[in-house]
């Protein structure tokens, strides 16, 4: 394009120099040297717009390296976070469940040997003790594959939930309203959280009580509702945020979802979950 460019403005200047008397050959001369600075200038200009082009776009480019390099070291930690989780609740838990279960299996099965009634409570205590040990090795593999979550653990499996804390001597009803639905994973599982551990916390702390779960299916929300006629705390008494009801909270939080936690008017205590039913993905 230069060459071009020089090319022309000299064959232009030659065919007019042939023809130009002699008092044109300066304003002929001006003209020309007038011309080719501004070729120049454009020529320049166009240099320089290149080169900026072509910084902006490796600057962008390492823009981009950057952030797909932070974006890998912070999977990366995530994921020696998660592997890390997983050998501690692995050293610390699995032994001790692991042993509650076997001397209850072997109170159950020397109870039986020797004609006795086993207790209610000591077979609640070896089902539970193999529901725990099922969910923490399906929470262990969640945190070592980074799936979604723990497998089998949603409402398909309320009713199990239910009899294990009839089994423990809770009296305990489920009311399921509205067109059940596919729900996401999240909410599924959250809702299954939610009610074990409020039954888990009846039982604990609610002395003398029974329990009623509701299960309310509606347009686009989830209702999760478990109320208890117990002594957990004084009716209108503000209620104590414990480990349980805060991590209930965070859980329907996270989910963009609402929690209520407070006494009943007429005694006990009540948990109702409102989750957003629809795909969360």
């Amino acid at each position: 394009m230069v060459v071009a460019g020089a090319a022309f403005l000299g064959g232009t200047l030659a065919a007019s120099l042939a023809e130009a008397t002699e008092q044109s050959v300066q304003d002929l001369v001006d003209r020309t040297v007038l011309l080719l600075g501004w070729f120049l200038a454009a020529a320049i200009a166009g240099m320089v717009s290149k080169h900026r082009l072509a910084y902006l776009h490796q600057a962008e480019q390492r823009a981009l390296e950057a952030e797909r390099t932070r974006e890998e070291a912070a999977l990366r930690r995530a994921g020696e976070e998660r592997l890390r989780i997983a050998r501690e609740l692995h050293d610390s838990l699995t032994h001790s469940i692991s042993v509650i279960k076997v001397q209850a299996g072997v109170a159950v099965h020397l109870a039986r040997k020797r004609g006795q009634k086993v207790p209610e409570m000591l077979l609640a205590i070896e089902e539970a003790g193999g529901e725990a040990m099922r969910e923490l090795r399906a929470t262990l593999e969640v945190l070592r594959d980074s799936a979604d979550g723990p497998p089998g653990s949603g409402l398909d499996r309320l009713d199990e939930l239910v009899d294990r804390a009839r089994s423990t001597g809770l009296p305990a009803t489920v009311t399921i309203s509205g067109n059940q639905q596919a729900l996401p994973t999240a909410v599924d599982s959250a809702a299954y959280r939610i009610v074990q551990e409020a039954l888990t916390n009846v039982t604990r702390h609610a002395g003398r009580a029974s329990a009623s779960v509701h299960i309310g299916y509606g347009p686009g929300e989830l209702i999760v509702q478990v109320d208890d006629d117990g002594d957990t705390c004084p009716s209108g008494s503000p209620p104590m945020p414990g480990i349980g009801l805060t991590g209930m909270r965070e859980r329907v939080t996270a989910l963009g979802g609402r929690l209520r936690a407070a006494p009943r008017p007429e005694g006990g205590f009540t948990i109702r979950a409102e989750l957003p039913a629809k795909d969360l993905s």
